[in-house]
């Protein structure tokens, strides 16, 4: 079968993947709460070596991959005809828009080209922190308090007061932790407008105040059409700290920052809790294919942070990959479960030629 493969390429800052302490130490304030002399505008991107990984996957498989990345390029290349029968979608879309990440699979239904993964209506919504936060909490998951701040903190002082503190300050419609740092936290009124000006000039946005969750940093797996949980991962930091923030510092230096326990060492209740809630959350959320779901745990009880319907790929480092690996499935396996979820989808709804090949591997049953 001859399948598409679009991507969002990074074009600058580590190109080739690649993360060194000089770049931790020095990218450590690209956060909210410290300055705008950030670097992360391409951090949901992916690099040279990803791309490349995910194509020779798919080509092991026995398919035809063609490279089609995204934007113009991509527009052109869908106008000439001849087009792949199927889309593996990793494209984030550029630029500030909260519903860039849905420009790809939007393209791709009006020229009717079946593709992995969430469409346009759950990518916009999952970007949008607020809305996602809105859709969760009414299929009754725990979310932190918090409100959305499109001008000056001045006009929203008592919503403010009515939250719990600390809370935490991020762009509202960014991924890959960009703004996310220590510094984020805060646990007076009397740092907020400072912390919430730089946030909303650096990235031209507005900004979401919540409650911070002091607990466990747990982010949730889940592949297929009825949703099935991957894993459970318990993000541990490697040293004591007051508050810890898996934020982009940590993320860009996870290897000497953090430790990855897959399993999650939860309690029966917890890790039922967790579950049921990640699998809530993919429902109300309309994801499909594969997901990544991010939780805090405090006192028994998780509480939802945001979700990745586009989760990052890249062999060896993303959440979603050191996971899966923790349960024992290899990097090729987890790129052909995502792809053969996404087929049987449109088997199912018909939207997939009929008579095509559309298996692309044999699989193992998926680990619960």
């Amino acid at each position: 079968m001859k399948i598409g493969l679009t991507y969002t390429a990074r074009t600058h800052r580590q190109a080739n993947g690649s993360t060194t302490a000089a770049d931790s130490a020095m990218n450590a304030a690209a956060h909210c709460g410290t300055n705008q002399n950030h670097d992360d505008a391409e951090e949901e991107f992916d690099s040279p070596a990803t791309i490349d990984a995910i194509a020779d996957a798919l080509r092991s498989f026995g398919h035809d991959v063609e490279l089609l990345a995204d934007g113009q390029s991509l527009v052109r290349r869908l106008v000439a005809g001849g087009l792949p029968e199927f889309i593996f979608n990793i494209a984030e879309g550029r630029g500030i828009s909260r519903s860039r990440e849905a420009w790809v699979p939007a393209l791709l239904e009006l020229f009717g080209i079946p593709y992995t993964g969430s469409d346009p209506l759950t990518l916009s919504a999952t970007l949008d922190k607020d809305c996602a936060r809105r859709l969760v909490r009414e299929a009754r998951v725990a979310v932190p308090r918090g409100i959305v701040i499109d001008q000056s903190p001045k006009e929203f002082s008592s919503e403010l007061a009515a939250l719990n503190w600390p809370v935490i300050v991020k762009p509202a419609f960014e991924g890959s932790s960009k703004g996310v740092g220590t510094m984020s936290v805060l646990d007076d009124y009397g740092q907020l407008h400072d912390v919430v000006t730089k946030c909303q000039k650096a990235y031209f946005q507005p900004v979401v105040v919540e409650e911070f969750i002091d607990g466990d940093e747990l982010t949730v797996g889940i592949l297929g059409n009825p949703a099935t949980v991957l894993g459970v991962m318990r993000v541990v930091p490697l040293e004591n700290r007051r508050r810890f923030v898996y934020g982009l510092d940590v993320k860009r230096d996870w290897q000497r920052q953090v430790r990855y326990e897959v399993p999650a060492q939860l309690s029966q209740a917890e890790g039922t809790a967790v579950r049921q809630s990640a699998l809530t959350a993919y429902r109300a959320l309309g994801c499909r294919d594969v997901a990544r779901l991010d939780f805090r745990l405090r006192d028994g009880v998780p509480y939802f942070i945001e979700a990745n319907p586009l989760p990052g790929l890249a062999p060896g480092a993303s959440d979603l990959v050191l996971l899966a690996e923790g349960v024992g499935i290899a990097y090729r396996d987890l790129i052909g479960r995502i792809l053969d979820a996404a087929m049987s989808r449109h088997l199912m709804t018909s939207t997939f030629k009929s008579g095509s090949d559309c298996k692309s591997s044999q699989m193992a049953t998926v680990v619960s």
